[in-house]
């Protein structure tokens, strides 16, 4: 299997990601059913951190625990990276030595240049662009409901210029279900991340029109990590575009609310809505550990997926 890399969703085949998601429910089932699985035995696994992190560490290193391989945390304090190496040089070191790295970052360019130098598999776990890792989750999640969002209606509600409305506009191309951003003006996805999504991706900025017979409504954070200076504004400006149960009366009937987390209720999303009975978050979050087995299995080139590359 040739070196592959997931910086975003497109890195990987419509093909590929769907049976990934079926490969990630077969993996949860497994687990569920006590049984142990570990392909991965003397596999480590590298986690560079320049943004802190619950679920992407937690769900990565307990994910490389169970398919029987080892984590290793690295933060800018702990490498070189904090004294001023490049990241090609740190890339072409830590590759050397590891079997796949995951980076969680600012900048989306880190991660272009680290996989550009590495000879492993390297794993977006979060970028200032993209959270593909975070969509894998969502996306599972969505399967074990639905059997997918093919055909369906979503509307990502707050700011559409953030990493996971970015992601989500890939997946409506791939997936082939309708988007609706309802954000500001002011947080508009740009031209060129829309362009990911095109026809599948209408932005509206009323949260009501976005939210209107939706099967699914998403949102995220209004201030993410980076941008605290700005907190103050935003609040201000995203007020109305709060997840509230009026909101969700718009969606269609039994509609599903998602977040990435973490959630600041009172802010994005009413605590009676993340708390409530259309809430998956908490789903949402356990499939993060379930979809990365399925994507590293796969990118390791084990496993019913990578044996269907090409194929697919």
């Amino acid at each position: 299997m040739k070196l592959r890399h997931f910086l975003s969703l497109v890195d990987l085949s419509p093909g590929e990601l769907k049976a990934l998601l079926e490969r990630a429910i077969a993996l949860k089932q497994l687990r569920q059913q006590g049984e142990t699985y570990m392909p991965c035995t003397g596999k480590t696994l590298a986690m560079i951190f320049e943004k802190s992190s619950t679920r992407t560490r937690v769900s990565f290193e307990t994910g490389m625990a169970q398919l029987g391989g080892h984590a290793l945390f690295l933060s800018p304090r702990d490498t070189q990276l904090g004294r001023g190496e490049s990241i090609e040089d740190t890339a072409r070191v830590i590759s050397r030595m590891v079997d796949m790295v995951m980076i969680r970052t600012f900048s989306h360019d880190t991660l272009k240049h680290f996989a550009a130098a590495s000879r492993v598999p390297v794993i977006n776990g979060l970028s200032d662009d993209h959270h593909p890792c975070q969509l894998l989750a969502d996306l599972m999640t969505a399967t074990e409901h639905w059997g997918g969002l093919e055909g369906r209606k979503v509307a990502y509600i707050g700011d559409g210029a953030n990493n996971m409305a970015h992601s989500w506009m890939e997946a409506a191309r791939i997936f082939n279900f309708s988007l609706r951003i309802g954000s500001p003006a002011k947080y508009s996805p740009s031209a060129e991340m829309l362009a990911t999504g095109g026809e599948y991706v209408t932005v509206l900025h009323d949260p009501f029109a976005a939210a209107e017979g939706a099967d699914l409504i998403v949102t995220d954070v209004w201030t993410s990590m980076g941008q605290e200076q700005e907190a103050e504004q935003r609040r201000t400006i995203l007020q109305d575009f709060q997840v509230n149960h009026a909101l969700m009366a718009a969606a269609a009937p039994g509609a599903l609310f998602m977040h990435c987390l973490p959630a600041h209720r009172g802010e994005e999303v009413s605590a009676d809505v993340i708390d409530g009975p259309l809430s998956v978050v908490w789903e949402e979050a356990e499939n993060r550990l379930h979809a990365q087995k399925a994507l590293m299995e796969f990118l390791f080139g084990i496993g019913p997926v990578a044996a269907l590359q090409g194929a697919l």
